[in-house]
Parts: C-alpha cells; sequence; structure tokens
C-alpha cells in the first residue's frame, strides 16, 4: 500500500533539508578540521521524504565522506575495496594532497 510522501531535493549543502537525519561524523584522530563543504557530516541529503525520512545521499567530494579534512601537506589515508583474482580485497588508498601548493586561503584550510 502506498504511503504519503512530501519529497524534496536538496540542490546541494547549503540547501535546506540537506543534513536533516545526518549526524556529525566523529573526528577520527588523523584529520585537522571539519570540512569547509559539509561542516563535518561527511554527506547531505539529494532526495529525502519528509514523512517517512527515507532518502538518498551524495558523498562530499572533498572529504571523502570522512567529515573532517587534513589542513597540512599529509596525504589522506582511506579504507578502500579493489579487485584482486576476481575477489574482492580490502586495501588502503593514499589520497595525495593536490591542494596543498596552492596554498591556503586565509582560513587555516588550504582551497580546494
Amino acid at each position: 500500500m502506498p504511503h504519503e510522501s512530501n519529497i524534496v531535493r536538496p540542490e546541494g549543502p547549503e540547501a535546506p533539508h540537506a543534513f536533516d537525519i545526518i549526524p556529525l561524523k566523529p573526528r577520527n584522530g588523523t584529520l585537522d578540521a571539519r570540512c569547509p563543504v559539509c561542516q563535518g557530516y561527511g554527506e547531505w541529503n539529494v532526495e529525502i521524504d519528509l514523512i517517512s525520512f527515507r532518502c538518498k545521499r551524495a558523498i562530499c567530494e572533498r572529504c571523502h565522506g570522512a567529515g573532517w579534512v587534513e589542513t597540512g601537506a599529509d596525504p589522506l589515508v582511506l579504507p578502500d575495496i579493489e579487485l584482486s583474482d576476481g575477489r574482492p580485497k580490502w586495501v588502503v588508498r593514499y589520497v595525495p594532497r593536490q591542494d596543498v601548493a596552492e596554498g591556503e586561503d586565509g582560513d587555516g584550510l588550504v582551497a580546494p
């Protein structure tokens, strides 16, 4: 049986309802500051039903879903899955900081 719905589609992290029912990500100890794009959530709603709270989410590309960013020159370390001999295998992926050479934008965070 269908249920009532009130679906909204936030256009980005600045939109109303973008962070409804999404908790802030805890700092994991290796990253320095909250992400300037998602403000520490790591993701936001791209579609949400305000009655049932079913939603579709987008992962923040700036912090890779961690909610926190590295402000120094260290590479980001992310867990990942890749295929090895046709089977999934957990690996550690190092994402180089391409924006480090661009300099800081005055707020202590490196510009994206």
